[in-house]
């Protein structure tokens, strides 16, 4: 057993956090930690975890040292905060954007601050468990995909690694209003984002420079916030640099992610779920991905979906700390996902 931190432990990743800690075999949750509730019940927070925990939030100050931390705290605060949790955990695992991007420049242009830490932007392996097992295998400080930018860049990755696209994608995202987290403001009430589809970034989204930096491609990005709760589902255009059908791309998905536990290839020709959908994959850590080849324009739409909760956020975290650990990788993670829901 190792013991497990989580700082930012009332928010909605925190909560996911929570849930898949206290039920992972070989993880104990010893430090919940919250500024804002400190001393108040884990349960009160997230009521989907009563009868599982008797725990209560910790100040800051009073957390017991860990041997991994969760970071699910807010960006620009992250960065501020690494040194001193770096002294009190083997391993940190970052779930903010501070992290992710490796020019300090790009950051300051998506997310209007300064990078006030860049020296430690090296130290950080990106978690993205699908291309780098092998650096996580070693890694102590591991920064978490933003959860579209992990859709389009597992939509995008075999087609790119293949050569098959130009230089340019656009991707169109959407999310659920989790993605705002817990404490979003008047634009999340439920009078306001009931029954809407808010294009809420019609160019420039953040996540579209994690794509870039991700797959050398320019990437152009726009996001809108749907009805649903959770979920996350990208669609990305690219021009085919070479005349290919169907069945060649389904080869170079599966050839890709055929062992990977947990992206599945969804491309199928009837049902209604032929490609891949967000609603089935509620509390899972799966990313379906799949594809639509619009031949008279030489094109392939690449379709990605996912939990923005789980293998958007906190169950891709605990699948790098898996890998980390030599553990298997859908340890603590093989909830399948609802249906119907």
């Amino acid at each position: 057993m190792i013991r497990a931190g989580i700082v930012g432990a009332s928010g909605y990743i925190g909560g996911e956090l929570c849930r898949i800690v206290l039920g992972h075999p070989r993880m104990e949750l010893v430090a919940p930690v919250s500024r804002s509730l400190a001393g108040r019940r884990v349960d009160g927070a997230h009521p989907n975890l009563r009868g599982l925990t008797d725990l209560t939030f910790k100040a800051p100050d009073d957390a017991p040292d860990c041997d991994v931390v969760f970071l699910a705290t807010p960006h620009r605060e992250t960065m501020g905060m690494v040194a001193h949790w770096a002294g009190r955990a083997g391993c940190l695992i970052d779930l903010s954007a501070d992290f992710r991007l490796r020019d300090p420049q790009v950051y300051e242009r998506y997310y209007g601050a300064p990078h006030t830490a860049p020296d430690l932007l090296p130290g950080f392996v990106t978690g993205w468990p699908e291309r780098h097992r092998k650096e996580l295998a070693e890694a102590d400080r591991i920064s978490v995909p933003g959860c579209m930018a992990n859709a389009a860049v597992l939509a995008l990755y075999p087609l790119t690694a293949a050569g098959l696209v130009a230089d340019t994608a656009t991707v169109d995202g959407r999310i659920g209003s989790s993605g705002s987290g817990s404490g979003a403001g008047p634009m999340n009430l439920h009078s306001e984002r009931s029954g809407a589809m808010r294009v809420f970034a019609p160019t420039g989204h953040r996540h579209e420079a994690e794509v870039a930096q991700a797959t050398g491609l320019t990437v152009r990005m726009s996001a809108t916030g749907v009805e649903a709760v959770r979920g996350a589902q990208v669609l990305c255009r690219a021009a085919l640099t070479t005349e290919v059908g169907e069945a060649d791309l389904r080869r170079v998905y599966r050839d890709c992610y055929g062992e990977e536990p947990f992206v599945r290839v969804v491309a199928q020709r009837r049902g209604l779920y032929r490609l891949p959908e967000p609603k089935i994959l509620s509390g899972s850590n799966f990313c379906d991905v799949g594809f639509a080849l619009d031949a008279d324009r030489g094109e392939v739409i690449a379709v990605a979906a996912l939990d923005n909760l789980v293998k958007g956020a906190a169950g891709n975290a605990v699948q790098c700390l898996n890998i980390r650990q030599g553990w298997p990788e859908r340890l603590g993670l093989e909830f399948p996902g609802l249906h119907p829901l």
